[in-house]
């Protein structure tokens, strides 16, 4: 009877590590999970959304080596709703839509977004709520120079654009700091009606 429980106790512990071990793994390299406080992807992103981040899409990072990638999938495009290490702080982890990627241009001229030359009109990060322009000489939030994104780098804007925090303020964010690409919303919380967001559940993220 004693060695079946000294068994039995070993196999529970070794089922735990496995699960541990396997859970550790697809956090790493594969899925994770994510929550923003901040409104800075409205309407895209509510607050309380909470979402899952694909890492596998950009290629699998090896741990504790900068950034380095052991298998390349795909580099981050235009429109990709990306997590990535804050570039002033890399302990916060930050949310925001790819405007432009390495060898594109881009300028804003009174709040119109330019890409390559050509004006960008009906994609989410375009769309602005504030009528009111700040001059360039105070702010780069609706005025900024003609610049080219270096290569392994991308510029990156809030939907909520008038009141985000990102590429217009901090500049660009390198490829090897990003985590993945926002797919889905698994779990919606409305703290001013204390109730879930039901219909949100499940949603996939453009």
């Amino acid at each position: 009877m004693t060695t079946k429980k000294k068994n039995g106790w070993r196999e529970n512990i070794e089922a735990i590590v496995i699960a541990v071990v396997i859970a550790m793994f697809i956090r790493t390299f594969i899925l994770q999970a994510f929550k923003f406080p901040s409104g800075s992807m409205l309407e895209t992103l509510q607050i309380g959304d909470q979402i899952l981040v694909n890492k596998f899409i950009y290629g699998v990072k090896i741990p504790f080596t900068g950034g380095k990638t052991l298998i390349t999938v795909k580099d981050p495009e235009r429109g990709d709703i990306v997590v990535f290490k804050y570039p002033e702080d890399p302990k916060k982890d930050f949310i925001k839509r790819v405007v432009a990627v390495g060898g594109d241009t881009l300028e804003i001229i009174d709040k119109q977004l330019v890409v390559n030359d050509k004006p960008v009109m009906e994609e989410p990060y375009a769309v602005y709520k504030e009528n009111r322009i700040i001059p360039g000489k105070f702010s780069t939030r609706d005025n900024l120079k003609k610049i080219t994104i270096p290569p392994g780098k991308l510029f990156v804007m809030g939907d909520n654009r008038d009141n985000s925090h990102d590429s217009r303020f901090w500049g660009f964010v390198d490829l090897t700091e990003i985590k993945g690409e926002a797919f889905m919303i698994y779990w919606s919380w409305n703290k001013d009606d204390f109730g879930v967001r039901w219909k949100r559940i499940g949603d996939l993220l453009f």
